[in-house]
């Protein structure tokens, strides 16, 4: 569970619904009318739908969770399981990590070490793992689209609806009575849009390119790693080239996991 996530949103949602409240003197039942809500949410959904492919579309729910549930990564730790891992190779031969591969979790550092047991050249090790990557980023970027298109189309279906709502009210201005609660409703729609955007759907799109750019650092951090372990490098080189991906102030907590400092 992302903590920052579910406190960011719960934050957002409270402060806008006690301004709300402030604003109305506790009428929360004028900030709510029906057809503008209709028209806003179901336009954005159904238009994101009509602008992408079924089987991406029918991914959000998954892609939602993964904004407020997912792995968390430590590069630190990838790097000292990967010195680990030398050292065995080191002490034991490159076959000796064939055995270590059962017991791992992720099957990204899993193929790598497969490859470098089976003796695969280390350009071929690189473009396969590179390949593999690329694949996981885009992979992403296609969730992340959907959320994207969401956040896009639900403001311009809250201006369609304030438009809607100026038009109905401009008729009906022979009844000056009308014209402050039409304007309110018109407004209304532009609000559900802007609330919509920038408190679900573009904060989960950034906490989500957030993620995907931390995944990226740890596979890069993977395969310079795995290629080390080909080249038959010294465990003691492994960690310098690799603690490079780490702050300064996290090297030192490194070198005394793993012994090397």
């Amino acid at each position: 569970m992302d903590i920052a996530s579910l406190i960011g949103f719960f934050a957002a949602a409270g402060m806008f619904m006690w301004a709300i409240w402030s604003g109305s003197k506790g009428d929360l039942g004028t900030f709510w009318d029906t057809a503008s809500a209709v028209l806003v949410i179901g336009g954005a959904v159904f238009v994101t739908l009509a602008s992408n492919l079924l089987e991406r579309f029918l991914s959000l729910a998954k892609v939602i969770k993964n904004a407020f549930f997912a792995k968390k990564y430590s590069i630190g730790s990838t790097i000292a399981q990967i010195v680990q891992l030398s050292e065995t190779a080191r002490r034991d031969g490159i076959l000796s990590l064939e055995s270590a591969v059962k017991d791992m979790d992720d099957q990204f550092l899993a193929n790598g070490i497969r490859l470098v047991v089976d003796g695969t050249d280390a350009e071929d090790i690189e473009k396969i793992l590179v390949a593999e990557l690329e694949g996981i980023d885009q992979r992403h970027a296609q969730g992340k689209m959907v959320l994207d298109l969401l956040a896009k189309y639900a403001p311009a279906f809250g201006m369609i609806g304030t438009l809607v709502g100026l038009v109905c009210m401009l008729k009906n201005m022979d009844d000056p009575s009308a014209i402050g609660p039409g304007m309110a409703v018109a407004l209304l729609t532009t609000l559900y849009g802007a609330v919509m955007a920038n408190v679900l759907f573009l904060p989960m799109a950034d906490k989500l390119a957030a993620r995907n750019e931390q995944e990226v650092l740890l596979r890069t951090v993977m395969i310079k790693g795995l290629l080390s372990l080909q080249a038959g490098d010294n465990p003691r080189v492994t960690q310098a080239k690799l603690a490079v991906y780490l702050p300064i102030v996290q090297r030192a907590k490194l070198a005394e996991e793993t012994g090397k400092g």
